[in-house]
């Protein structure tokens, strides 16, 4: 079959119009420098679905005991202002939460902020928390904690971050940086003992816009004793953030940590440890912003 020039030259140009499309695309995902920063307006409302699934297994001379929770809610920013600098102030609260605790030996209790009237004994204080302002935030464009407010009586924050850190420069997919702090933990005899750990993080990679950023906490001082290591391990996290550079917010993270430590509660003990993180953005997310799926639980997270 004969086909006209014309045809052929309309052939030739779609070809090379998808060709330089598909470069050009793949030349954005790939184009270094990236600048990330938080990015919020005035009066904006911005709300995360957050859950968060433990399971604890502490075996002492053989008799196992296991805690397992489940705990959903709903986080809340309001934007109050944004200075010239990007410093964002806002007010962090929960408007629901929908929490379930099983303990070996005793009944399961459940406590849905939407639908229960009264909350179980021991759910009173999350009770009261729902739907106020709980703490008052000023974070730089960097997310770094400018000024933090307690709106309610609580033990004193942890030295992490509200949010995670963003790199003081442009970086390229492969670039890391770092946020170091210092945990409080106790020893057994009660005196508190200052142990210096960072958060690392590393740009993996950006695809239409979304920066995939791993984030691992990293222990620095040298620890030796289990009962310090068995505290340590709950405040770790391993996992990624997906970040919109255009937007300037988190539009979804996980971390995930399955630890085991031995002898903090004796010789013969062992305690395992094994828990989920997942957030994803429900309203002030980018219109463009695809929903990922999430992969299926890791062993000893069976609560449901």
């Amino acid at each position: 079959m004969n086909t006209s020039p014309f045809v052929t030259r309309c052939v030739a140009l779609l070809a090379a119009f998808c060709l330089s499309s598909a470069v050009t695309a793949a030349a954005d995902d790939a184009r270094p420098p990236y600048l990330l920063r938080y990015k919020f307006a005035p009066g904006e409302t911005v709300r995360w679905q957050v859950e968060h699934l433990a399971t604890v297994r502490n075996t002492v001379a053989g008799t196992t005991q296991t805690a397992e929770t489940k705990t959903k809610s709903v986080k809340v920013w309001k934007i109050i202002k944004v200075d010239d600098q990007g410093n964002a102030t806002f007010t962090h609260s929960v408007s629901s939460v929908d929490m379930i605790q099983k303990l070996t030996g005793r009944q399961e209790v459940r406590y849905n902020s939407e639908t229960d009237k009264k909350p179980p004994v021991g759910f009173e204080q999350v009770a009261a928390d729902i739907g106020i302002p709980l703490t008052e935030i000023t974070i730089s464009p960097r997310g770094e904690t400018i000024k933090r407010e307690e709106k309610r009586d609580r033990p004193q924050p942890s030295a992490s971050q509200i949010t995670i850190l963003l790199p003081k420069d442009e970086v390229a997919v492969g670039d890391e940086w770092n946020f170091p702090y210092t945990e409080k933990v106790a020893h057994q005899d009660g005196h508190v003992k200052e142990v210096k750990t960072r958060q690392r993080f590393k740009l993996e990679k950006v695809s239409d816009g979304i920066a995939t950023i791993s984030v691992e906490t990293q222990i620095l001082t040298p620890i030796h004793d289990p009962v310090i290591e068995a505290q340590l391990v709950q405040r770790e996290t391993k996992g990624s953030v997906r970040f919109d550079i255009k937007q300037g917010r988190i539009i979804s993270q996980r971390m995930d940590l399955d630890k085991r430590v031995h002898g903090s509660q004796g010789g013969a003990s062992l305690m395992h440890y094994v828990t989920r993180f997942t957030e994803k953005i429900l309203s002030g997310a980018p219109k463009t912003a695809r929903r990922a799926a999430g992969p299926e639980l890791p062993p000893g997270l069976n609560v449901k």
